[in-house]
Protein backbone atom coordinates (compact mmCIF):
# COMPACT_ATOMS: atom_id res chain seq x y z
CA UNK A 1 0.00 0.00 0.00
CA UNK A 2 1.56 3.29 -1.10
CA UNK A 3 1.38 6.24 1.26
CA UNK A 4 0.22 9.66 0.05
CA UNK A 5 0.46 13.08 1.69
CA UNK A 6 -1.23 16.34 0.71
CA UNK A 7 0.03 19.88 1.26
CA UNK A 8 -2.44 22.68 0.56
CA UNK A 9 -1.72 26.34 -0.04
CA UNK A 10 -4.32 29.07 -0.27
CA UNK A 11 -8.03 29.24 0.33
CA UNK A 12 -10.79 27.17 1.93
CA UNK A 13 -11.77 26.03 -1.56
CA UNK A 14 -8.36 24.43 -2.04
CA UNK A 15 -8.67 22.67 1.32
CA UNK A 16 -12.06 21.25 0.37
CA UNK A 17 -10.66 19.92 -2.91
CA UNK A 18 -7.50 18.45 -1.34
CA UNK A 19 -9.59 16.63 1.24
CA UNK A 20 -11.86 15.19 -1.45
CA UNK A 21 -8.90 14.08 -3.58
CA UNK A 22 -7.35 12.44 -0.52
CA UNK A 23 -10.55 10.48 0.16
CA UNK A 24 -10.67 9.37 -3.48
CA UNK A 25 -7.12 8.06 -3.22
CA UNK A 26 -7.93 6.24 0.00
CA UNK A 27 -10.81 4.55 -1.81
CA UNK A 28 -8.31 3.42 -4.44
CA UNK A 29 -6.15 1.74 -1.82
CA UNK A 30 -3.66 4.44 -0.83
CA UNK A 31 -2.88 5.26 2.78
CA UNK A 32 -3.08 8.94 3.66
CA UNK A 33 -0.30 10.10 5.99
CA UNK A 34 1.18 13.37 7.21
CA UNK A 35 3.73 15.18 5.07
CA UNK A 36 6.62 14.18 7.35
CA UNK A 37 5.71 10.47 7.56
CA UNK A 38 7.78 9.21 4.62
CA UNK A 39 5.01 9.23 1.99
CA UNK A 40 5.61 7.61 -1.38
CA UNK A 41 3.54 10.32 -3.10
CA UNK A 42 3.43 14.06 -2.36
CA UNK A 43 0.46 16.01 -3.74
CA UNK A 44 0.93 19.80 -3.50
CA UNK A 45 -2.18 21.92 -4.13
CA UNK A 46 -1.07 25.44 -5.02
CA UNK A 47 -2.42 28.99 -4.96
CA UNK A 48 -1.71 31.94 -7.26
CA UNK A 49 -3.14 34.95 -5.43
CA UNK A 50 0.27 36.53 -4.77
CA UNK A 51 3.71 36.45 -6.39
CA UNK A 52 4.97 34.16 -3.61
CA UNK A 53 3.45 31.07 -5.28
CA UNK A 54 6.73 30.18 -6.97
CA UNK A 55 8.81 30.51 -3.80
CA UNK A 56 6.36 28.53 -1.69
CA UNK A 57 6.04 25.75 -4.26
CA UNK A 58 9.81 25.37 -4.60
CA UNK A 59 10.30 25.30 -0.83
CA UNK A 60 7.68 22.58 -0.33
CA UNK A 61 9.20 20.48 -3.13
CA UNK A 62 12.63 20.77 -1.46
CA UNK A 63 11.15 19.67 1.86
CA UNK A 64 9.46 16.70 0.19
CA UNK A 65 12.78 15.62 -1.33
CA UNK A 66 14.45 15.80 2.09
CA UNK A 67 11.74 13.60 3.61
CA UNK A 68 11.79 11.04 0.79
CA UNK A 69 14.23 11.58 -2.10
CA UNK A 70 12.42 8.84 -4.05
CA UNK A 71 8.94 10.23 -3.42
CA UNK A 72 6.70 11.09 -6.37
CA UNK A 73 5.83 14.82 -6.45
CA UNK A 74 2.71 16.07 -8.25
CA UNK A 75 1.75 19.76 -8.35
CA UNK A 76 -1.83 20.89 -8.97
CA UNK A 77 -4.03 23.90 -8.31
CA UNK A 78 -4.17 27.47 -9.59
CA UNK A 79 -0.42 28.01 -9.95
CA UNK A 80 -0.15 24.72 -11.83
CA UNK A 81 -2.74 25.94 -14.35
CA UNK A 82 -1.07 29.30 -14.86
CA UNK A 83 2.62 28.32 -14.96
CA UNK A 84 2.85 24.59 -15.83
CA UNK A 85 6.20 24.71 -17.64
CA UNK A 86 7.76 26.85 -14.93
CA UNK A 87 6.73 24.27 -12.33
CA UNK A 88 7.83 21.36 -14.54
CA UNK A 89 11.36 22.77 -14.42
CA UNK A 90 11.54 22.68 -10.62
CA UNK A 91 13.97 19.89 -9.68
CA UNK A 92 12.14 16.96 -8.11
CA UNK A 93 8.72 17.59 -9.69
CA UNK A 94 7.30 14.57 -11.53
CA UNK A 95 3.92 15.83 -12.74
CA UNK A 96 1.93 19.04 -13.15
CA UNK A 97 -1.88 18.95 -13.42
CA UNK A 98 -4.04 21.84 -14.54
CA UNK A 99 -7.60 22.78 -13.57
CA UNK A 100 -9.26 20.32 -15.96
CA UNK A 101 -6.97 17.44 -14.94
CA UNK A 102 -6.53 17.61 -11.15
CA UNK A 103 -9.49 15.36 -10.37
CA UNK A 104 -8.08 12.73 -12.77
CA UNK A 105 -4.98 12.03 -10.67
CA UNK A 106 -5.19 8.26 -10.66
CA UNK A 107 -6.37 8.05 -14.27
CA UNK A 108 -3.47 10.12 -15.60
CA UNK A 109 -0.83 8.65 -13.29
CA UNK A 110 -1.94 5.09 -12.51
CA UNK A 111 1.43 3.97 -11.11
CA UNK A 112 2.95 7.20 -9.75
CA UNK A 113 6.38 6.13 -10.97
CA UNK A 114 9.05 8.81 -10.62
CA UNK A 115 10.33 10.47 -13.75
CA UNK A 116 13.96 9.37 -14.38
CA UNK A 117 16.61 11.93 -13.42
CA UNK A 118 17.26 14.37 -16.24
CA UNK A 119 13.89 13.87 -17.89
CA UNK A 120 11.21 16.61 -17.75
CA UNK A 121 8.15 16.32 -15.56
CA UNK A 122 4.91 15.18 -17.15
CA UNK A 123 2.56 18.10 -17.83
CA UNK A 124 -1.20 17.59 -18.05
CA UNK A 125 -2.56 21.05 -18.72
CA UNK A 126 -5.49 21.87 -21.00
CA UNK A 127 -6.53 25.44 -21.91
CA UNK A 128 -8.64 26.93 -19.16
CA UNK A 129 -11.64 27.00 -21.51
CA UNK A 130 -11.75 23.21 -21.13
CA UNK A 131 -12.21 23.41 -17.35
CA UNK A 132 -15.98 23.23 -17.58
CA UNK A 133 -16.85 20.28 -15.33
CA UNK A 134 -17.96 20.85 -11.76
CA UNK A 135 -16.32 18.64 -9.13
CA UNK A 136 -18.17 18.52 -5.81
CA UNK A 137 -15.84 18.72 -2.80
CA UNK A 138 -15.78 19.08 0.95
CA UNK A 139 -13.18 18.79 3.66
CA UNK A 140 -13.48 16.13 6.34
CA UNK A 141 -11.43 15.17 9.40
CA UNK A 142 -8.92 17.97 8.75
CA UNK A 143 -10.44 20.29 11.34
CA UNK A 144 -13.63 20.57 13.39
CA UNK A 145 -15.50 22.65 10.81
CA UNK A 146 -16.12 21.41 7.28
CA UNK A 147 -15.54 23.50 4.16
CA UNK A 148 -18.25 22.67 1.60
CA UNK A 149 -17.64 23.80 -1.97
CA UNK A 150 -20.81 24.99 -3.70
CA UNK A 151 -19.40 26.98 -6.65
CA UNK A 152 -16.22 27.24 -8.74
CA UNK A 153 -14.72 29.66 -11.26
CA UNK A 154 -15.52 33.33 -11.82
CA UNK A 155 -16.95 35.50 -14.60
CA UNK A 156 -15.79 38.78 -13.00
CA UNK A 157 -12.78 40.23 -14.89
CA UNK A 158 -11.23 42.19 -12.00
CA UNK A 159 -8.11 43.99 -13.18
CA UNK A 160 -5.72 42.48 -10.62
CA UNK A 161 -6.99 38.89 -10.51
CA UNK A 162 -5.86 35.66 -12.20
CA UNK A 163 -8.56 33.40 -10.77
CA UNK A 164 -10.69 33.32 -13.97
CA UNK A 165 -7.50 32.29 -15.80
CA UNK A 166 -6.72 29.63 -13.19
CA UNK A 167 -10.21 28.19 -12.52
CA UNK A 168 -12.30 29.07 -15.54
CA UNK A 169 -15.88 30.27 -15.84
CA UNK A 170 -18.39 30.37 -13.01
CA UNK A 171 -20.21 27.08 -12.49
CA UNK A 172 -22.06 25.49 -9.60
CA UNK A 173 -23.31 22.32 -8.04
CA UNK A 174 -27.07 21.83 -7.87
CA UNK A 175 -29.01 22.57 -4.70
CA UNK A 176 -30.01 18.92 -4.48
CA UNK A 177 -26.37 17.81 -4.53
CA UNK A 178 -25.32 20.41 -1.97
CA UNK A 179 -28.12 19.36 0.40
CA UNK A 180 -27.14 15.70 -0.08
CA UNK A 181 -23.52 16.54 0.79
CA UNK A 182 -24.61 18.55 3.85
CA UNK A 183 -26.60 15.55 5.11
CA UNK A 184 -23.60 13.25 4.53
CA UNK A 185 -21.45 15.67 6.53
CA UNK A 186 -24.04 15.86 9.32
CA UNK A 187 -24.05 12.05 9.52
CA UNK A 188 -20.30 12.26 10.28
CA UNK A 189 -21.01 14.29 13.41
CA UNK A 190 -19.90 17.66 12.00
CA UNK A 191 -21.64 20.62 13.67
CA UNK A 192 -20.56 23.52 11.44
CA UNK A 193 -20.27 23.88 7.66
CA UNK A 194 -18.54 26.81 5.95
CA UNK A 195 -19.89 27.37 2.43
CA UNK A 196 -17.06 28.13 0.04
CA UNK A 197 -16.34 28.82 -3.62
CA UNK A 198 -14.66 31.42 -5.79
CA UNK A 199 -17.77 33.62 -6.06
CA UNK A 200 -20.48 31.90 -4.06
CA UNK A 201 -23.01 34.68 -4.52
CA UNK A 202 -23.05 33.67 -8.19
CA UNK A 203 -24.28 30.19 -7.23
CA UNK A 204 -26.82 28.65 -9.59
CA UNK A 205 -25.05 28.61 -12.95
CA UNK A 206 -25.28 25.10 -14.41
CA UNK A 207 -24.05 24.60 -17.98
CA UNK A 208 -23.88 28.36 -18.38
CA UNK A 209 -27.54 28.95 -17.45
CA UNK A 210 -28.89 30.28 -14.16
CA UNK A 211 -31.13 27.61 -12.72
CA UNK A 212 -31.05 28.50 -9.01
CA UNK A 213 -29.79 31.32 -6.77
CA UNK A 214 -27.63 31.57 -3.68
CA UNK A 215 -30.68 32.74 -1.73
CA UNK A 216 -32.51 29.57 -2.82
CA UNK A 217 -29.56 27.53 -1.51
CA UNK A 218 -29.45 29.34 1.83
CA UNK A 219 -33.14 28.67 2.41
CA UNK A 220 -32.96 24.93 1.72
CA UNK A 221 -29.77 24.44 3.76
CA UNK A 222 -31.42 26.11 6.74
CA UNK A 223 -33.69 23.06 6.92
CA UNK A 224 -30.89 20.45 7.02
CA UNK A 225 -31.11 18.55 10.28
CA UNK A 226 -27.92 17.72 12.17
CA UNK A 227 -25.90 20.79 11.15
CA UNK A 228 -26.12 23.41 13.86
CA UNK A 229 -24.28 26.18 12.02
CA UNK A 230 -23.80 27.31 8.43
CA UNK A 231 -21.26 30.04 7.82
CA UNK A 232 -20.92 32.02 4.55
CA UNK A 233 -17.20 32.24 3.79
CA UNK A 234 -17.13 35.31 1.52
CA UNK A 235 -19.66 37.04 -0.70
CA UNK A 236 -19.40 39.97 -3.10
CA UNK A 237 -21.25 43.10 -1.84
CA UNK A 238 -23.27 43.42 -5.06
CA UNK A 239 -24.50 39.83 -4.60
CA UNK A 240 -25.27 40.14 -0.88
CA UNK A 241 -28.94 41.05 -1.23
CA UNK A 242 -31.36 42.44 1.33
CA UNK A 243 -33.26 39.15 1.24
CA UNK A 244 -30.13 37.15 2.12
CA UNK A 245 -29.28 39.50 5.01
CA UNK A 246 -32.87 39.44 6.31
CA UNK A 247 -33.03 35.66 6.09
CA UNK A 248 -29.76 35.17 7.99
CA UNK A 249 -31.02 37.55 10.68
CA UNK A 250 -33.89 35.17 11.53
CA UNK A 251 -32.26 31.91 10.45
CA UNK A 252 -32.16 28.76 12.54
CA UNK A 253 -28.68 27.76 11.37
CA UNK A 254 -26.94 30.56 9.44
CA UNK A 255 -24.72 32.55 11.79
CA UNK A 256 -24.36 36.37 12.00
CA UNK A 257 -20.94 36.49 10.35
CA UNK A 258 -20.26 37.98 6.92
CA UNK A 259 -17.00 38.35 5.05
CA UNK A 260 -17.51 40.95 2.32
CA UNK A 261 -14.66 42.00 0.00
CA UNK A 262 -14.22 45.75 -0.38
CA UNK A 263 -10.73 45.98 -2.01
CA UNK A 264 -10.74 49.81 -1.99
CA UNK A 265 -12.64 52.62 -0.35
CA UNK A 266 -11.97 54.90 -3.32
CA UNK A 267 -14.59 54.85 -6.08
CA UNK A 268 -11.96 55.84 -8.62
CA UNK A 269 -9.76 52.88 -7.67
CA UNK A 270 -12.75 50.55 -7.62
CA UNK A 271 -13.34 51.61 -11.21
CA UNK A 272 -9.72 50.90 -12.12
CA UNK A 273 -10.06 47.50 -10.46
CA UNK A 274 -13.19 46.83 -12.55
CA UNK A 275 -15.21 46.04 -9.43
CA UNK A 276 -19.00 45.85 -9.83
CA UNK A 277 -20.04 48.24 -7.03
CA UNK A 278 -19.03 51.50 -5.41
CA UNK A 279 -18.34 52.40 -1.79
CA UNK A 280 -21.88 53.69 -1.25
CA UNK A 281 -23.33 50.23 -1.92
CA UNK A 282 -20.74 48.65 0.39
CA UNK A 283 -21.64 51.04 3.22
CA UNK A 284 -25.31 50.25 2.65
CA UNK A 285 -24.65 46.49 2.96
CA UNK A 286 -22.78 47.00 6.25
CA UNK A 287 -25.52 49.27 7.59
CA UNK A 288 -28.20 46.72 6.67
CA UNK A 289 -26.35 43.90 8.44
CA UNK A 290 -25.82 45.94 11.60
CA UNK A 291 -29.40 47.19 11.57
CA UNK A 292 -30.80 43.64 11.67
CA UNK A 293 -27.91 41.95 13.55
CA UNK A 294 -26.16 44.48 15.84
CA UNK A 295 -23.70 41.86 17.10
CA UNK A 296 -22.82 40.49 13.66
CA UNK A 297 -19.16 40.11 12.79
CA UNK A 298 -18.17 41.67 9.45
CA UNK A 299 -14.81 40.92 7.85
CA UNK A 300 -13.35 42.88 4.95
CA UNK A 301 -10.85 42.10 2.18
CA UNK A 302 -8.84 45.13 1.09
CA UNK A 303 -5.96 45.53 -1.39
CA UNK A 304 -3.26 48.17 -0.89
CA UNK A 305 -0.92 49.47 -3.55
CA UNK A 306 -3.05 48.70 -6.61
CA UNK A 307 -1.84 50.65 -9.67
CA UNK A 308 -3.47 54.08 -9.65
CA UNK A 309 -3.90 54.15 -5.86
CA UNK A 310 -2.62 57.62 -5.03
CA UNK A 311 -1.94 58.89 -1.52
CA UNK A 312 -5.36 60.56 -1.59
CA UNK A 313 -7.08 57.36 -2.72
CA UNK A 314 -5.44 55.36 0.07
CA UNK A 315 -6.49 58.01 2.57
CA UNK A 316 -10.08 57.64 1.30
CA UNK A 317 -9.85 53.88 1.90
CA UNK A 318 -8.38 54.30 5.39
CA UNK A 319 -10.98 56.84 6.52
CA UNK A 320 -13.84 54.85 4.97
CA UNK A 321 -12.80 51.68 6.81
CA UNK A 322 -12.14 53.57 10.03
CA UNK A 323 -15.71 54.85 10.06
CA UNK A 324 -17.41 51.58 9.10
CA UNK A 325 -18.61 49.28 11.94
CA UNK A 326 -16.62 46.31 10.61
CA UNK A 327 -14.82 43.76 12.78
CA UNK A 328 -11.54 42.88 11.08
CA UNK A 329 -9.61 43.29 7.82
CA UNK A 330 -7.81 40.85 5.56
CA UNK A 331 -5.13 43.06 4.02
CA UNK A 332 -3.52 42.05 0.71
CA UNK A 333 -0.55 43.88 -0.75
CA UNK A 334 -0.98 44.18 -4.51
CA UNK A 335 1.44 42.08 -6.55
CA UNK A 336 1.80 42.10 -10.30
CA UNK A 337 0.18 39.08 -11.93
CA UNK A 338 0.88 38.13 -15.56
CA UNK A 339 -1.92 38.55 -18.11
CA UNK A 340 -3.96 40.93 -15.93
CA UNK A 341 -5.17 44.33 -17.11
CA UNK A 342 -3.84 46.05 -13.97
CA UNK A 343 -0.35 45.85 -15.48
CA UNK A 344 -1.29 48.65 -17.90
CA UNK A 345 -2.53 51.03 -15.19
CA UNK A 346 -0.36 53.93 -14.02
CA UNK A 347 1.05 55.18 -11.76
CA UNK A 348 2.67 52.11 -10.20
CA UNK A 349 2.85 52.27 -6.41
CA UNK A 350 6.44 51.72 -5.14
CA UNK A 351 7.03 48.62 -3.01
CA UNK A 352 7.97 50.54 0.15
CA UNK A 353 4.74 52.57 -0.11
CA UNK A 354 2.69 49.39 -0.48
CA UNK A 355 4.38 47.99 2.64
CA UNK A 356 3.69 51.14 4.67
CA UNK A 357 0.03 51.20 3.65
CA UNK A 358 -0.30 47.52 4.52
CA UNK A 359 1.17 48.19 7.96
CA UNK A 360 -1.31 51.00 8.57
CA UNK A 361 -4.28 48.82 7.69
CA UNK A 362 -3.01 45.90 9.78
CA UNK A 363 -2.88 48.25 12.76
CA UNK A 364 -6.39 49.46 11.96
CA UNK A 365 -7.57 45.86 11.73
CA UNK A 366 -6.17 45.11 15.20
CA UNK A 367 -8.05 48.12 16.56
CA UNK A 368 -11.26 47.08 14.84
CA UNK A 369 -11.03 43.52 16.14
CA UNK A 370 -10.28 44.71 19.67
CA UNK A 371 -13.26 47.10 19.62
CA UNK A 372 -15.55 44.35 18.34
CA UNK A 373 -14.39 41.92 21.02
CA UNK A 374 -14.83 44.56 23.72
CA UNK A 375 -18.41 45.07 22.53
CA UNK A 376 -19.04 41.36 23.15
CA UNK A 377 -17.79 41.22 26.75
CA UNK A 378 -20.65 40.28 29.09
CA UNK A 379 -22.74 38.62 26.38
CA UNK A 380 -23.91 35.01 26.41
CA UNK A 381 -22.78 33.02 23.38
CA UNK A 382 -22.28 29.49 22.10
CA UNK A 383 -18.80 28.22 21.29
CA UNK A 384 -17.86 25.34 19.01
CA UNK A 385 -14.57 24.14 20.47
CA UNK A 386 -12.00 22.82 18.02
CA UNK A 387 -9.09 20.41 18.25
CA UNK A 388 -6.76 23.38 18.60
CA UNK A 389 -4.91 22.50 21.79
CA UNK A 390 -1.77 24.23 23.10
CA UNK A 391 -0.32 24.52 26.61
CA UNK A 392 -3.39 22.93 28.19
CA UNK A 393 -5.78 25.38 26.54
CA UNK A 394 -8.36 24.93 23.80
CA UNK A 395 -9.90 27.37 21.36
CA UNK A 396 -13.15 27.78 19.46
CA UNK A 397 -15.43 30.32 17.83
CA UNK A 398 -18.74 31.84 18.84
CA UNK A 399 -21.50 32.06 16.26
CA UNK A 400 -20.37 35.62 15.45
CA UNK A 401 -16.73 34.60 15.07
CA UNK A 402 -15.21 35.64 18.38
CA UNK A 403 -12.22 33.39 19.10
CA UNK A 404 -12.53 31.97 22.62
CA UNK A 405 -9.88 30.31 24.79
CA UNK A 406 -10.58 27.96 27.71
CA UNK A 407 -8.97 25.15 29.71
CA UNK A 408 -8.71 21.94 27.71
CA UNK A 409 -11.46 19.39 28.25
CA UNK A 410 -11.73 16.53 25.70
CA UNK A 411 -15.49 16.34 26.28
CA UNK A 412 -15.89 19.83 24.84
CA UNK A 413 -14.27 19.12 21.46
CA UNK A 414 -16.80 19.50 18.62
CA UNK A 415 -19.50 20.45 21.11
CA UNK A 416 -21.67 23.56 21.16
CA UNK A 417 -21.01 24.97 24.61
CA UNK A 418 -23.01 27.91 26.05
CA UNK A 419 -20.63 30.45 27.62
CA UNK A 420 -20.50 33.95 29.01
CA UNK A 421 -17.81 36.14 27.45
CA UNK A 422 -15.91 37.87 30.25
CA UNK A 423 -12.56 39.37 29.25
CA UNK A 424 -9.95 39.70 26.51
CA UNK A 425 -6.54 38.24 27.34
CA UNK A 426 -3.10 39.55 26.40
CA UNK A 427 -3.16 37.59 23.13
CA UNK A 428 -6.44 39.17 22.06
CA UNK A 429 -8.52 36.03 22.69
CA UNK A 430 -11.81 36.04 24.57
CA UNK A 431 -11.92 34.40 27.99
CA UNK A 432 -15.07 32.93 29.54
CA UNK A 433 -16.42 32.63 33.06
CA UNK A 434 -15.80 29.08 34.27
CA UNK A 435 -17.33 29.66 37.67
CA UNK A 436 -20.93 29.84 36.51
CA UNK A 437 -21.16 26.28 35.19
CA UNK A 438 -21.80 27.36 31.61
CA UNK A 439 -19.82 24.47 30.15
CA UNK A 440 -22.38 21.75 30.55
CA UNK A 441 -22.77 20.12 27.14
CA UNK A 442 -26.25 19.84 25.66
Amino acid sequence: MKKVAFYTLGCKLNFSESSTLARLMEQQGYERVEFNQQPDIFIINTCSVTDNADKKCRKIVREAQKINPNGYVAILGCYAQLKPQEIANIPGVDAVLGAAEKFRLHELMPTFEKVPTGQPAQVFNSPIEEAIDYHASYSLNDRTRTFLKVQDGCDYPCAYCTIPLARGKSRSDTMANVVKAAREIAARGVKEIVLTGVNIGDFGLVDGERQETFFDLVRVLDEVEGIERFRISSIEPNLLTDEIIAFVAQSKRFVPHFHVPLQSGSNRVLGLMRRRYRRELYADRVQKIKELMPHACIGVDVIVGHPGETDEAFKETYLFLNELPVSYLHVFTYSERPNTTALAIKPIVPGHVRAERSKMLHILSDKKRRAFYESQVGRDATVLFEEDIADGMMQGFTENYVRVIAKYDPLRINEMIPVQLTAINADGLMEVDEAVGVYESH
